[in-house]
């Protein structure tokens, strides 16, 4: 039986989250490595005040996905598979042994300051569930012009989709997606407009960082959460990585994907239960487990049987 392991995005931060990690030498190796290239202590990131910040947001994230995996590795836990969801596709890297964990913390750094930086206030995104895909679409087309710019940005199921755009625009097709039936419509923990055109500038801006960053074949299959595809080659894994803040999410079809290659357990590295939640539809007769708020002994003891 294959393991996917998976990294969640944006959205699923919370404070104490590196505080939270289990109490071993391969989650203090990454907080010390993190230090070292940030010149800044990392666990004072993840209070709610600093979680304001993509920035400080998205480098939690990183940290607490590749210090969770390590810690598995380190009992001999390695996955099969790795997939991640926007932001959550650097710690799947390397993971995956594509890219060092300092070139990544440099750019995840760098990512997160150019969408901040981008849309520091008036922009962001929204869960919708309940509609049709399709029917969404007509929503947005509706309200989306120059002035009020909103896309679907995420297709994280039939019926669970994420919108990004301004605010005004947001509440309108919030409201809009209520009136035709939709069951949930909230601001989700995201303060820029992730997965769409908004960001086409800043990805060109990222791509250009990866100048001269050494990357090499995965160790791991590394599923794409954009194209919902596995790939091998480690140019096309890097423009994913740095195309990816202004590309659609596709995680259903990233997970039917995983499901189709022989995974039949998903395991979820902190923060939160999103992906778990989201990949459970597709894992009906598999086993999908979050590793936030089970004990390390626990999952060790299901990755053993994997």
């Amino acid at each position: 039986m294959s393991t996917l392991f998976m990294f969640p995005g944006q959205g699923a931060q919370k404070a104490g989250m590196l505080h939270a990690l289990p109490a071993h030498a391969e989650s203090a190796r990454t907080l010390a490595e993190t230090a070292a290239v940030l010149g800044s202590d990392p666990l004072a990131l993840d209070n709610a005040a600093a979680l304001a910040s993509t920035v400080a947001t998205q480098l939690c994230l990183l940290v607490a996905g590749v210090a969770m995996a390590r810690v598995l590795a380190a009992h001999g836990a390695a996955p099969d598979m790795v997939a991640g969801l926007s932001i959550g596709a650097y710690p799947a890297a390397v993971t995956a042994g594509v890219i060092g964990y300092p070139d990544a913390v440099r750019l995840v750094a760098r990512r997160a300051a150019l969408m901040e930086q981008g849309y520091p206030h008036g922009y962001g995104m929204w869960a919708i569930s309940g509609l049709p895909q399709d029917r969404l679409e007509v929503l947005v087309a509706q309200v989306h012009s120059a002035a009020t710019p909103v896309y679907v940005a995420n297709l994280n199921g039939p019926r669970q989709q994420v919108i990004a755009g301004a605010d005004g625009a947001l509440r309108q097709c919030g409201d809009l997606a209520l009136a035709a039936g939709a069951t949930r419509a909230e601001r989700l923990a995201v303060s820029v407009p992730s997965h769409c055109a908004l960001l086409d500038a800043q990805a060109q801006a990222l791509r250009t960082a990866f100048d001269g960053v050494p990357l090499a074949r995965p160790k791991a299959t590394y599923i794409s959460g954009s194209s919902a595809r596995a790939l091998f080659d480690p140019a096309a894994i890097r423009d994913d990585l740095a195309f990816n803040m202004a590309r659609q999410v596709h995680w259903f079809d990233t997970a039917r994907h995983a499901w189709e290659r022989g995974a039949r357990l998903a395991l979820e590295m902190p923060s939160g239960a999103v992906l778990t939640g989201l990949t459970a539809p597709v894992f009906e007769t598999g086993t999908v487990l979050c590793c936030d708020n089970n004990r390390l002994d626990t999952v060790l003891a299901l990755l053993a049987r994997a």
